[in-house]
């Protein structure tokens, strides 16, 4: 059985490795005892997101509702055949992560199957499921049973959560709209896409930042480091979106270059070691 658990986190791994390079960089730099852990999170998250975005040709529906229920299952019996489920519900299981996170998040999946255009309620319930959630499960791996951490840490977790994923609908305003036909973000018309729009957006994405900034220096010293450099990378890809027209973010997909990552692990690196954050 060890060696079963072993080969499945391994996939977890493997699966962060090849979908993420940022990510990837970000959990090398936790402590050592968080790796696999957080490894687990983001192939049970991004599996289901995959089912949802490109699994074109695929009944997606019976997919993601089959998906769901080996989820369930596998956390209920403590084991599954599926390397990414088996793996998730070790966590799911030491970590006491709570299941109203994992269905809100297969529920935002789920949204992504039905709706195109979002009014606020919907987006608000969608980042909540697709992106604040995911950081409540790290957030309860980090805290390691310390209820009290959790609860002092878990509205600013929320707001990184937030922050990353309205990043991402920026970043990604081409293939949604163009490629998938979605809108995010409520009362905004993209075929007329204003500096007035993309402004507005940037001034909501800045308060969550500021926000979440202040749960990063509270994180236990060993999970810091690499949310900090979560934080800062995507701060940077932040920044050159918001000097970039409106026309250009519907045309093209910014991205932070490779050598510029590897800056900010070195800066963020340091940064912690001589706890100057």
């Amino acid at each position: 059985m060890d060696l079963f658990t072993k080969t499945t986190l391994e996939c977890s791994k493997l699966i962060t490795e090849n979908y993420s390079t940022s990510f990837t960089l970000g959990i090398k730099t936790l402590d050592k005892r968080f790796h696999l852990p957080i490894y687990a999170i983001y192939g049970f998250v991004r599996y289901a997101d995959e089912i949802v975005d490109t699994f074109h040709g695929f009944d997606k529906k019976t997919l993601l509702s089959r998906f769901k229920a080996e989820t369930y299952l596998a956390i209920e019996e403590g084991i599954s055949l599926n390397p990414v489920l088996h793996s998730f519900q070790l966590m799911v299981n030491q970590y006491k992560i709570d299941h109203e996170l994992i269905e809100a998040f297969l529920h935002s999946m789920e949204m992504d199957l039905y709706f195109a255009d979002y009014n606020q309620d919907g987006y608000e319930e969608y980042i909540y499921g697709s992106a604040e959630v995911v950081g409540l499960m790290c957030l309860r791996i980090f805290c390691e049973g310390d209820t009290a951490m959790y609860d002092r840490l878990k509205d600013d977790a929320r707001r990184l959560g937030s922050a990353f994923q309205k990043v991402n609908f920026l970043r990604d305003i081409k293939s949604d709209f163009q490629e998938r036909g979605r809108t995010y973000f409520p009362n905004v018309d993209f075929k007329n896409f204003t500096l007035e729009d993309k402004k507005s957006i940037e001034d909501d994405i800045q308060a969550d930042f500021d926000a979440a900034l202040r749960g990063i220096i509270a994180l236990p010293q060993g999970a810091k480091s690499g949310v900090y450099l979560a934080y800062r990378y995507y701060l940077r890809l932040f920044d050159k979106i918001k000097v970039c027209p409106a026309s250009k973010i519907q045309n093209e997909r910014i991205r932070v270059p490779d050598f510029q990552k590897i800056l900010l692990l070195a800066s963020t690196y340091f940064q912690v070691r001589l706890n100057t954050l």
